[in-house]
């Protein structure tokens, strides 16, 4: 079993990069499509947590239910807004990936860097053409 978990919308480009710089540092890892198969309570606030995140940070207000559920409201209580990404996965913002190293919801998609315990093993370009990783492995500076 992969000690890396990325939270994964195989729909989402920021998703898509990041999964593939996971794969790029040698390492498969646990991918759970979070929209088929979400997290349970204790899961997601342990991610959230870790991430060192406010809930208000994971939650996704573009392309969900955000403002029809009025989730800007400050009267939500961060466990009312966990049980609106429960009842609505989509609302859980993303790639959140889980390694050894710690959590981080990987928006830019090269955050995941930070947290992989191993190093890149070629150059990475992400599919809008930024070049995030170079031949010899190293991060790009941009």
């Amino acid at each position: 079993m992969s000690t890396i978990t990325i939270y994964h919308n195989p729909a989402c480009g920021t998703s898509r990069n990041t999964l593939a710089m996971i794969r790029n540092s040698g390492v498969e890892p646990e991918v759970v499509e979070y929209l088929k198969n979400p997290p349970d309570r204790a899961t997601l606030q342990g991610l959230i947590e870790a991430s060192g995140l406010t809930t208000r940070d994971v939650l996704r207000s573009k392309g969900t239910p955000y403002d029809e559920l009025g989730l800007g409201d400050p009267k939500w209580s961060d466990d009312q807004l966990v049980d609106f990404m429960l009842q609505h996965p989509i609302l859980i913002n993303r790639p959140l990936v889980k390694t050894p190293l710690g959590v981080r919801l990987c928006r830019p998609s090269e955050q995941v860097l930070d947290i992989l315990p191993n190093p890149q093993q070629a150059s990475f370009t992400k599919e809008d053409g930024e070049k995030v990783v170079d031949a010899k492995g190293a991060r790009v500076s941009g």
